[in-house]
């Protein structure tokens, strides 16, 4: 999801990635050379056909896939740690998942049986990822992931927070820079699964920063991996973090790459894409092929699946944190599955792939009857009804102790669940409360004279929940759980803008690039307006609605704005926002919300949900 990436900031670095490979159905195409038996494993397939006793000319591949992980290691809190399940009768229950020593133990019991068996992932693993991994710049989320086998996984955007040259460290290992090891005696290995990058090359060199493409094999069955993040990186990371990069096109580079593999004589292809869409229900077991109006799925990745070669045999997706299995034709017409596993490790895709020993291709069998959910791939909730991996049990709590002087320390008081990243409303009642923190803390003349402060919604990565995490007791905000809300420390800036620019920026909240899917900027106290949803395009901004403390805004007045570095940078599509003049560096955006919540809430007067009423949207 765009976010606020954040340059290296010593101890409060934040690199979630989340591996977001969707599934891919029965259906797979051929790969690069190199990937597997580092592991010394091949974990799931039948080595024989369906009910014969003879070795089969087929082979059964299970593809285990997640994606968007953002160092979520410890079940996600509130209404981001769960799952929508449509049920029989068709209503629909939320239900509790995620945590890594949960999606382990899914993983491990989903490979049982099946001696041909790939584990991959779909991008964001780490970046955005809260205290207990971002405190130690993602090192326990890659240790993680090293234990539960993962065999290859795409960068995606958030794994580019920190740069080329941390996520480079991240891969090959080796301590950090600026703060060392955390352990004593105990150096960071890195990651003992290849990181793919096709599509990101360097500028200078031009040859991709990471390993294209890697190729699992095992006992003559080779299926190739094509890992790419979406071509628009550098609009949703900060500057810093993409200096030097270059990203390509997400089809042509799959495509080259594939005809490469191809050339090899791998036939079996999956590609990993931290690219998504949006299926036309929430719920991780809705049925996206069915045929109803309105149905289906929508988003970058459809178009993007339409242009990949049919040398390409499933689609492991991510980036948009949605779950789905959904079938989109390839360029020959043909069947091609496309899979997405939520976000925080809350789902998993299991998906078949029938692997052809004579023409070394997956069979791509038609996939699915008519008005029958697909029978090659599934989605599955990381219930926490199951036993917990021991190992990651005994990770976590090592991480823990590392992190409890800082983590613990109590922040404020709330009275009630504020809803963040877990609201569905497009003014959120804590994209209120951070507003209303950047501009108490930069409104003093001194620290930039704010008027109004602007928050983009993507980098708000988590609900405060009142219900205790820990020891700390109900209604204490924990700076672990501040950070896991603000993890990037994004520092914040204050510029003039004119009221025009000001008008500009709300408009292209709903038009340009995000007219689409759109980014809606949580305001401070004193800003208003009506958003008009029935309308299209900058049409949606009802601009003589607009009024700060009441009078509405002059265009040719200037107006000191203040937000974090990320959209300063017109970042997520806010070209207005990057025009700012006479700029001032302030506090850290984590920095001021802690000290807004220190000031507005004590124990016997805890901070109560606002009533995110700025915004009035007709919908």
């Amino acid at each position: 999801m765009s976010a606020t990436p954040q340059k290296n900031r010593a101890s409060r670095r934040v690199l979630t990635a989340a591996a977001g490979l969707a599934t891919v159905g029965a259906l797979v195409a051929a790969m690069p050379a190199g990937a597997q038996d580092r592991h010394g494993h091949g974990h799931g397939g039948h080595g024989h056909g369906h009910g014969h006793h003879k070795p089969s000319r087929t082979v059964d591949v299970q593809l285990l896939s997640f994606n968007d992980l953002h160092g979520n290691l410890e079940p996600p809190a509130g209404s981001a740690g769960k799952v929508l399940e449509t049920q029989p009768d068709g209503s629909a229950k939320e239900i509790p998942a995620g945590g890594i020593e949960y999606l382990a133990s899914s993983l491990r019991t989903a490979r049982k049986g099946h001696p041909y068996s790939i584990t991959a992932a779909g991008g964001d693993m780490v970046g955005a990822s809260p205290l207990l991994s971002g405190l130690f710049h993602d090192e326990p989320t890659i240790e993680a992931l090293n234990k539960i086998d993962l065999d290859v996984t795409t960068v995606g955007n958030h794994e580019f927070d920190e740069g080329a040259t941390e996520l480079a460290r991240l891969q090959n290992g080796g301590c950090h820079p600026v703060e060392g090891c955390y352990e004593k005696d105990k150096k960071f290995e890195g990651a003992d699964f290849p990181y793919l990058a096709a599509n990101v090359t360097n500028e200078k060199s031009g040859k991709p920063i990471l390993k294209p493409y890697t190729v699992w094999k095992k006992n003559g069955v080779k299926v190739g991996f094509i890992g790419v993040t979406l071509e628009g990186t550098p609009n949703i990371v900060t500057a810093n973090g993409v200096k030097g990069l270059k990203f390509h096109d997400e089809i042509e580079t799959i495509n080259k790459y594939a005809k490469e593999l191809d050339r090899q004589g791998v036939k079996s292809i999956v590609a990993l894409i931290h690219e998504g869409g949006a299926p036309a229900s929430a719920s991780y077991n809705y049925d996206c092929d069915s045929s109803g109006a309105g149905d289906g799925i929508s988003g970058p990745i459809t178009d993007i699946a339409k242009g990949i070669t049919p040398k390409v045999d499933a689609l492991v997706t991510g980036h948009t944190h949605q779950a789905y299995v959904c079938t989109i034709p390839d360029p020959a017409g043909n069947p091609r599955l496309v899979t997405s596993a939520s976000s925080f490790g809350k789902v998993y895709t299991d998906t078949t792939l029938t692997y052809d020993r004579r023409t070394k291709d997956i069979v791509r069998t038609s996939v699915k009857s008519a008005g029958a959910s697909n029978p090659e791939s599934a989605n599955h909730i990381v219930s926490r009804d199951q036993h917990r991996a021991r190992d990651m049990e005994t990770l976590i709590a090592r991480w823990n102790a590392l992190a409890a002087p800082i983590a613990n320390k109590p922040q404020g008081y709330i009275s009630a669940d504020i809803d963040g990243r877990g609201s569905k409303a497009l003014e959120k009642p804590l994209g209120d409360v951070i507003a209303d923190a950047q501009l108490e803390g930069l409104a003093p003349a001194d620290k930039g004279g704010a008027v109004v402060a602007l928050m983009n919604p993507g980098g708000i990565r988590a609900d405060l929940v009142h219900k205790a995490s820990g020891a700390e007791g109900d209604g204490v905000v924990t700076y672990g759980e501040s950070f896991t809300v603000q993890p990037f420390t994004n520092m914040m800036n204050v510029v003039d803008l004119t009221g025009a620019q000001l008008v500009q920026a709300l408009q292209q909240q709903v038009s340009g690039s995000n007219e689409a899917s759109p980014k809606i900027l949580q305001v401070s106290k004193g800003l208003t307006y009506t958003l008009d949803m029935t309308k299209t395009g900058a049409a949606r901004v009802v601009t003589d609605t607009i009024k700060l403390n009441g009078e509405a805004i002059d265009p040719a007045k200037t107006y000191r704005v203040a937000m974090n570095e990320f959209l300063a940078g017109g970042g997520d599509g806010f070209a207005a926002l990057g025009e700012g003049t006479n700029k001032l560096v302030g506090a850290s955006d984590l920095d001021l919300f802690n000290a807004y919540l220190a000031a507005h809430s004590t124990a016997e007067a805890p901070l109560a949900p606002p009533a995110a009423d700025r915004i009035t949207v007709i919908q």
